[in-house]
Parts: structure tokens; sequence; C-alpha cells
């Protein structure tokens, strides 16, 4: 690595995106107005730089989300033909959105009394929080013995989905149902599974797979919207052929493989950190968090079937998620049906065409957008229109249904994954007032399971998700199909008393 130190300024290119220059590489492109840029901090931009100089780097873009994140800012897209590195995937392996629509209208839930009906209904089967799981819940899941352990291996295969009780027809609607080992089998995943079993970190395995079906803390949520198509020929083609219907109930969820990939991730960073110390190896940019393994080592290896189990359990996490969450709302409205839109993940590095060749396209905080035609879409139900992108705001602000334009080649057929922090947490608990957030949420009408909606998560804590989709937007990446307002929230907190 160099000790060369660029000056951490931007160059406009335009009113939505602008370089980051190196000193060594061609300029890293940054997506965002500026207004957005101004969120950037010196860390955000030091962090984007040292991952672009790392080996066997070629491109690195940073979305109008990024934030400091370990090794990697949180929203960058990082790309290489050579190498895999776990710090642009992140330590919560393939969190990913998931929205299924109902055939419920809007006023089916005006009545607040009817909005908490559901939310009960829901966190009877679906628990939050980090030590969450399945046996925590009255009406939760009982699994068949070795089905958490298929699952892992196998992904969402049909016999998964079937003993889970998933309908097997949402698996087209996921960016990918299964992930595979290092050497493009199962069989490989199964091997390390067994090999990593006997040791410390995995002694309360059997608990963490308990919490398929489950929300985990922070940023995780369950949320009802109603859907409001944008009002034009093109959006609401594209919203019909999505599968989404204007003013009708629909729910937006955000969580990830939970425990399980927390693990694996923090051991792979440990594994790979004490490599760097035994070969004399120094860590790009000083930073310990972005360590690496050329592909074909042994350690690569490792990394990719550990990540692959990682996103197999969070796919079926979410799959079983919404299949609890349909099923609450049978609860409350007998004979309502419901339609599995889409599964799109946030933290996950995947091989991919990329100027002309195939290569690894990490994205950490940041969701692929493939505009129709796109190679990877062929044989999809998407391949004539574009996959949705699902990009949450926050409850107050609400969040947006996209789809990818032909402008999202320059982002590495990329966009951000969300808002995106302003404050960090500890600064929004210091700060923020409790009273001020709660009052909101009831002058928007908006309920939640929690009695005092985490400071850490309120809509302040969060950048201008306005200016982020105007971002998006004027750059050209993707254009937006349907808003979601928020109705009510399941989050990880104290129970309501009302």
């Amino acid at each position: 690595m160099t000790d060369y130190k660029p000056a951490l300024t931007l160059q406009k290119i335009n009113d939505a995106e602008a370089w980051l220059h190196t000193g060594k590489t061609e300029p890293i492109r940054v997506i965002g107005t500026e207004a957005i840029r101004e969120t950037f901090d010196e860390k955000t931009l030091q962090q984007a730089i040292n991952a672009r100089l790392s080996p066997g780097v070629k491109q690195v873009v940073l979305n109008p989300d990024a934030h400091v994140g370990f090794g990697a800012p949180i929203g960058c897209v990082m790309v290489s033909p050579t190498h895999i590195y776990p710090g642009p995937v992140g330590v919560d392996i393939k969190c990913s959105m998931s929205l299924l629509q109902f055939d419920l209208d809007a006023d089916a839930i005006k009545d607040r009394t009817v909005r908490r009906e559901l939310i009960n209904a829901i966190c009877d089967r679906t628990p939050t929080g980090p030590g969450a799981g399945q046996r925590s819940v009255r009406k939760g899941r009982r699994f068949p013995k070795g089905l958490p352990k298929q699952a892992v291996i196998e992904g969402a295969s049909e016999s998964v989905c079937e003993q889970f009780g998933i309908p097997t027809e949402w698996r087209d609607r996921c960016e990918d149902f299964s992930h595979v080992g290092h050497n493009g089998t199962s069989d490989a995943l199964a091997e390390r599974l067994e090999r990593i079993l006997p040791q410390k970190s995995m002694c309360n395995f059997g608990e963490k797979m308990q919490q398929f079906g489950s929300y985990g803390g922070g940023n995780h949520f369950g949320e009802c919207e109603i859907v409001h198509v944008i009002d034009n020929d093109k959006a609401r083609e594209t919203a019909k052929q999505f599968g989404l219907i204007d003013g009708n109930v629909a729910f937006f969820s955000h969580c990830g493989s939970r425990g399980f990939g927390n693990i694996l991730a923090t051991g792979q960073f440990k594994v790979l950190q004490q490599r760097f110390r035994d070969w004399g190896i120094p860590f790009p940019g000083d930073d310990k968090e972005l360590v690496y393994a050329p592909l074909g080592n042994p350690e690569a290896d490792d990394y990719l079937d550990d990540m692959a189990m990682g996103g197999n359990f969070a796919t079926v996490n979410h799959l079983l998620i919404n299949a609890l969450v349909a099923e609450a709302f049978q609860e409350v409205f007998p004979g309502v049906t419901s339609r599995f839109i889409y599964y799109i993940s946030h933290n996950i590095a995947r091989r991919e065409p990329w100027d002309g060749k195939m290569m690894w396209v990490h994205r950490k905080g940041a969701t692929r957008a493939f505009p129709a035609g796109h190679p990877s879409l062929a044989g999809t139900p998407f391949e004539s229109i574009g996959h949705p992108i699902l990009l949450p705001g926050n409850p107050r602000d609400g969040s947006v249904v996209m789809v990818a334009e032909e402008g999202a080649i320059k982002s590495c057929f990329s966009v951000n994954h969300g808002a995106g922090r302003v404050m960090s947490r500890t600064k929004a608990n210091k700060e923020l007032d409790q009273h001020s957030i709660n009052d909101e949420f009831d002058a928007s009408d908006i309920l939640t399971n929690c009695r005092n909606y985490p400071k850490d998560e309120a809509p302040a804590a969060y950048k201008d998700f306005r200016e982020v989709v105007k971002s998006v937007e004027g750059a050209g990446l993707a254009r937006t199909v349907a808003k979601l307002e928020a109705r009510f929230v399941i989050k990880d907190g104290d129970a309501a008393d009302d």
C-alpha cells in the first residue's frame, strides 16, 4: 500500500454525481446531490479510497446512503476479478428486503384497533430482537428435526419450502433463492458445516437455527404499507407487471442472516486477520477490517462457503417471515390473499458479468439494479422489465419501489440500500427527544409494537430520503414505480401498552 494521501474533496460531475480522486487509480464515482454529498464525512471518503486502492479491486462506487462501516463504507459497491473481501459484505450476511402485496384495500386498516390486532397477530408469530427465536412466541413454527441445517445447505429448495410452509412459487421472485459453495455445489456447504460445527463459536448452533422466521434488532423491521403507484403510464404498467396494487395494503420486511450469519462473518474476520499477521502482510489502509483472500486459496473457498450458508439462512428467514405475516393477516381478515413481490439483498458478493468479464461484485449496504435485458435476468419474470428495487426510507417519509434504468451501468448496476445513517446510534440516543419522536408517530397515525420507538432508529437519525431518491433518479440509475406509506411498524423494543 502507498502512503499517498489524496485530498478528501469531491469534484462535481453534475447535480447528482461527483468524482472522488484516489491519486493512483481512476476516480471513484459518487452518487449524490450536493445536499447528500455534504453528509459524507472524512472517514467515509477515506474508507472508499482505501477500498479502491486494495489488491485486485477494479471499481468502487459510493452511493448516497454511504456512511462509515467495517473496512469499507456502508453504501458502497466494490468489484474484483481476483479477490474476495469480507468487509465489503459486512457482518450481517445477505441482509435483505422483501415485499408482500395483499388484495386488501387501505380502508380495511384505517381503524387503529384493526391495526393493533394485526400487530399482535404478527408478533405472536415473528419474534424480534438479537436473541429472539420461534420458541419465544405463542404461534411460532415448530421445525422438523434437521430442517434448519438442510435450509442452511440448500437454501429455499422445494423441499425446504414445503416443510416450512412457504409457497414454492415465491422462489421465482427471489434474486437468488439458493446459494452454492465455492465449487458450485451444495455438497461443499455440507462439508464446510460439518467442519465448523465442532468449533467453540458454534456451541449454540441449535439456538441460532431457531431464529428462522424472526427479525433482529437495530434497523431490522416489519412495516405495513399502503401502495401508491406513481401516476404515469410507464409506472402503472411496470407496477402491474410487478404485481403491485395501487391503494392496497402491503408488508415490507428488512432482516438478514441473524445470529448464524454474524458468527460466520465475525469468524472469517478473525481468521483472515490472523493470516495477515502470520504472513506479515500489511492491512490495506492500515484497516484490519479490510482483509481479503485471493480467489482459489483455501481461505477464499472457506469464506465463499460461509457467505453462501449465511445467504441461504437469510433467504429462508425472509420467506418464512412473509409466510407468517400472511398467516397473521388471514387470522384478522379471513380469506385475504397475498402475492410475493420480490426479495432482494444488500449485503452480498456475487459473481456477475462486468466490463466483459466475470467478476465478484461486493455490495455492502447496496442493492443490485438490473435493468430490462440484463443477462442476469434471463429466464426470470423480470427479463423484459427489470426487477423490483426495494428501498426503505423511514416510517415518516415513506419508502419506494424502483426499477433500474440503463444508466445503472455506471454504478456497477447497483443503487443504495436505503436512506443511510446521518447520526451514530450513540449520538441519536443522547440528543434526540423521545417524546418528540412518539408525538411524530402519533401525528402521522403510525402505530408500532413498541412503547417507545427506538431513538437510534428515529427518522431524524437518517439522511433525507427525498434527497436520496432524487440522487438516484438524477443520476439516471433508476426511476420510482411506487411509494410506500407506513401504517404500522414492528421493531425490537418494549411492547406497547395501548
